[in-house]
């Protein structure tokens, strides 16, 4: 039992090992891309510096991390099996009569507590840099007005407002949002409508309003000039490139919330009308996400633990790296399934993560006792 216990420490040892470089490795990789496209988009911004570059592309990084985790820990698992098999240490292991349940037990263990962490600890990280991430990109490399965000039932917009100022903004303020018949409702409506340096033009108050197409109403409006008095003016028209549908679309990503944060936002979502079919996917993917990289773990081990001397090895670390490919698409087409109300958001998110346990359990049991 002894001997067991100590290679199960030093095969998980020598998995977290391969894991974190695998999933260091690849961040890198596509946090380097991502910078590269950054730079790309504010070639033509020569009023940006490159340290908002380099700080919004260092914000996504645990964002990257947390979608690399089941594929580092995949890719690193076959890595860490086969290097393992190919010095012939795992094969003695099964001939001193070690089952592969065994010694695999830590490295699972391993897997699922690596995907705790990133739930339940990287996850609020990741949503809030990504959050900032997003503020900075909307400041900086967007034009097309925003952000939209909801908070506490009212609904903040920030949006172009070229009426008086070519450049111009307007910050709109609802205390209250409703979705009614298909039509989006405010009330309690401030609008502030600033110049290209944020100086004041015009206040508009209005106790309710609605958006239609490119344009909110808003009823029985006051308006007021700076060093001047409220005036009523009646129904007012605000132009928007806005449409109920981009409404519902610019709410803050679930990838801005973490964890802890998403069930009230969720409830806050499905009491005012909207939709709240995304965020429930990526609600129910986090908590899939310990189970998924377990499901890794033993995908690798059953695709890389094949002894050498029958051949075959780069087939199957290469039908391995397939399956990964294979279950991240089945998750992708599942999602928009989900998103399109086909599936239920609880099975829309672990249906990957169940066909791949199925799968690695169908390997090692042909493995171990085929």
């Amino acid at each position: 039992m002894s001997v067991a216990v100590t290679l199960s420490r030093y095969i998980a040892r020598q998995f977290v090992l391969s894991v974190l470089a695998m999933i260091a490795s690849l961040t890198g990789v596509v946090c380097l891309f991502d910078f590269i496209d950054l730079v790309r988009r504010v070639a033509t911004r020569p009023n940006v510096s490159t340290n908002i570059v380099t700080e919004i592309a260092g914000l996504h990084i645990p964002y990257f991390a947390m979608e690399i985790l089941p594929f580092g820990i995949l890719l690193g698992g076959i890595v860490c099996f086969w290097r393992l098999t190919r010095s012939s240490e795992l094969i003695v292991a099964r001939a001193a009569g070690i089952s592969a349940w065994q010694f695999l037990a830590a490295p699972l263990a391993c897997a699922i507590l690596i995907g705790t962490i990133a739930t339940c600890l990287i996850s609020p990280l990741s949503s809030a840099m990504y959050h900032r991430a997003e503020e900075l990109d909307q400041q900086y490399l967007r034009s097309d007005g925003g952000p939209l965000s909801l908070f506490g039932g009212a609904l903040w917009l920030r949006q172009a407002d070229t009426q008086y100022d070519p450049h111009g903004v307007a910050m709109l303020h609802a205390g209250d949002v409703k979705v009614e018949d298909g039509q989006l409702h405010i009330r309690n409506v401030s609008v502030f409508r600033l110049d290209h340096e944020n100086r004041l033009i015009m206040r508009i108050e209005s106790p309710d309003g609605f958006l239609k197409s490119h344009a909110w109403m808003l009823h029985n409006a006051t308006v007021a000039k700076p060093n001047t008095i409220l005036q009523p003016t009646g129904t007012l028209m605000l132009p928007t490139t806005l449409t109920f549908e981009r409404v519902q679309e610019s709410f803050a990503s679930p990838d801005a919330f973490s964890v802890w944060t998403l069930p009230g936002f969720i409830r806050l979502l499905e009491h005012s009308g909207f939709s709240s079919i995304r965020h429930r996917i990526h609600f129910q993917s986090l908590l899939a996400l310990p189970i998924l990289a377990g499901t890794m773990a033993l995908v690798s081990a059953g695709f890389s633990m094949r002894p050498s001397r029958r051949g075959g090895v780069a087939k199957m670390v290469g039908s391995g790296v397939m399956a990964g490919f294979l279950l991240f698409t089945i998750s992708k087409v599942a999602e928009q399934f989900g998103k399109s109300g086909a599936l239920p958001p609880i099975l829309a998110a672990w249906a990957p993560t169940l066909a791949g346990l199925c799968l690695a359990v169908a390997l090692l049991l042909h493995l171990e006792d085929g």
